[in-house]
């Protein structure tokens, strides 16, 4: 027998040692769990056999505290490319069986090394989470391979894809890697980010809360927007991530991935003729029109949960991605406010960053009135939609179905903040305000004159319809070409892809600049 026959099967040994991470017992454990491992997430998500696994041989260099006597392969974390769909991509996966998925310097370079590549080939960097956060034996040394990796996070936003999954514990830094990353998936009930834990909670603050309280899915994709996505599953998880993929372009030098569209671009849906109730502050639904209007009624939704009252997702439109923003007037009456100019504006520079356009549709009484949102700093925070749209240079389509008041017209994405299209619908009502507040301005001192109730009341219906008169209607702004077109709500369709396929070639280029100071 040779000796390059029994070397090959000591590689061979020597992978299938690797292969079983931290041992059979834990990955056992980890099963035992409802957790898959790491290889097996990998498996899940790339295209079967696509997987090319890089640095499965590291072991760690740490000496402190008699950790020397114990080291795996991979160090607890899984690194590679593969395919999705057959389109290059690149992966890390964190693996709980070695040391908790716990990080190390090693552990951090193997994940610089792939983000690294990603960079330098212009493909998606998919992280898939599951770690005890960093390991303590390696003092600063972890400390520092966290901040290697965040600085790979800032480098490669807005030029490649970055995608974070939380399948388990994610605490400390190390939430602050998928935190820089475009979009967060967690599992509920099996997954979890914050800061600092319930025990450190409960000593400095006093208050008594669990994991699942202080960040587990529910929270972020609810009260924080921290996640955009949560899954019950694993499964569900991946899956989701296959489908995020697919509506991306590989970097920021490509088109989105255009698809064989099988809906006719010149769908009609007459019933939206009728969907804006007579009432104008009757609410109406409106995932019913973007479901009327996308590809056969199919979008990808961002931020389900968190700020209902606007919407973002990833659509398509005769087979091109496109980014939708809308107003929800079946929320809060579809009002701006914190969480929603927050929420959209960082969509908004996602579509932006990766050349998707963006489609926005507007039904928006104006910003949400109060002390709350005042002293939460509301004017900052809706300068950030503001900017986001007025910066975007990805081709901007805009209809607006009905209200469009005040400050809140001019950020969603009007003609001028360089929309490109801007159509309405002829129930669309572009104002400074509602007719109520406008004529308890404009008509104070009458109104204060009238002493009979009924005659006042009759004075003010008046007015006010002759303020609708006047407003509610979309012919004032077209008059002076803020509006391109008033269209037939059932003609949305048509229009909007038209209006794409046309902008298809658009070049504009904002001021040469270090980098924007947005409103943060």
């Amino acid at each position: 027998m040779s000796s390059n026959s029994e070397k090959i099967r000591e590689l061979a040994r020597e992978r299938d040692k690797a292969m079983l991470g931290g041992g059979e017992k834990r990955i056992k454990s980890q099963h035992a769990k409802g957790k898959y491992t790491a290889r097996e997430r990998i498996e899940m998500l790339l295209d079967e056999g696509s997987f090319a696994e890089l640095d499965m041989f590291v072991k760690h260099r740490c000496t402190n505290f008699g950790i020397e006597k114990e080291s795996y392969y991979g160090d607890g974390v899984v690194t590679g490319y593969g395919t999705v769909d057959g389109r290059l991509v690149y992966v890390f996966a964190q693996d709980f069986t070695v040391f908790g998925g716990s990080l190390s310097e090693t552990f951090a370079a193997k994940i610089c090394k792939v983000m690294d590549m990603a960079m330098r080939n212009g493909a998606p960097i998919i992280g898939l989470n599951d770690s005890g956060g960093a390991r303590i034996q390696e003092g600063v040394n972890a400390l520092a391979g966290y901040a290697e990796i965040f600085e790979r996070n800032i480098l490669a936003s807005g030029v490649v894809p970055q995608i974070s999954a939380i399948f388990g514990p994610c605490a400390g830094g190390a939430v602050y890697s998928p935190a820089l990353t475009d979009f967060i998936v967690m599992r509920r009930e099996a997954s979890y980010m914050f800061l600092t834990g319930p025990k450190v909670v409960k000593k400095v603050t006093n208050e008594d809360v669990t994991q699942e309280q202080l960040g587990g899915a529910s929270i972020h994709s609810t009260k924080s927007g921290v996640s955009h996505f949560a899954v019950d599953s694993e499964e569900e998880g991946i899956a989701l991530i296959r489908k995020l993929i697919s509506y991306l372009p590989q970097n920021n030098l490509e088109e989105p991935p255009l698809e064989v569209c099988t809906d006719p671009f010149d769908r009609r849906d007459e019933w939206l003729n009728e969907i804006i109730p007579d009432e104008p502050n009757k609410p109406y639904d409106m995932y019913e029109v973007v479901t009327a209007i996308v590809d056969n009624g199919e979008y990808l939704e961002s931020q389900r949960s968190f700020a209902p009252n606007i919407i973002t997702c990833l659509a398509r439109f005769n087979g091109q991605s496109v980014g939708i923003v809308a107003n929800q007037p079946k929320f809060m009456a579809g009002v701006l406010d914190i969480n929603a100019s927050r929420k959209a504006a960082r969509f908004v520079r996602f579509c932006d960053a990766f050349n998707i356009p963006v489609v926005t549709l507007v039904d928006v009484p104006g910003f949400l009135p109060g002390t709350g949102q005042e002293y939460g700093g509301v004017i900052v925070h809706g300068a950030k939609l503001l900017y986001a749209y007025g910066e975007a240079t990805v081709p901007k389509v805009t209809v607006t179905l009905r209200k469009s008041y005040g400050g809140a017209y001019c950020v969603m994405s009007s003609k001028h903040l360089r929309g490109d299209l801007n159509y309405a619908w002829p129930t669309a009502e572009i104002a400074i305000m509602g007719p109520e507040g406008a004529i308890e301005i404009l008509a104070s001192k009458e109104i204060a004159a009238i002493e009979d109730p009924e005659a006042q009341a009759q004075f003010v219906a008046g007015r006010e319809q002759d303020y609708r008169n006047a407003f509610a209607n979309p012919y004032v702004a077209a008059q002076y070409g803020h509006v391109d077109d008033v269209i037939e709500p059932s003609s949305t369709r048509f229009r909007i892809i038209r209006a794409l396929q046309s902008l298809a070639t658009k070049k504009l280029v904002n001021p040469p600049k270090k980098h924007s100071n947005i409103p943060l």
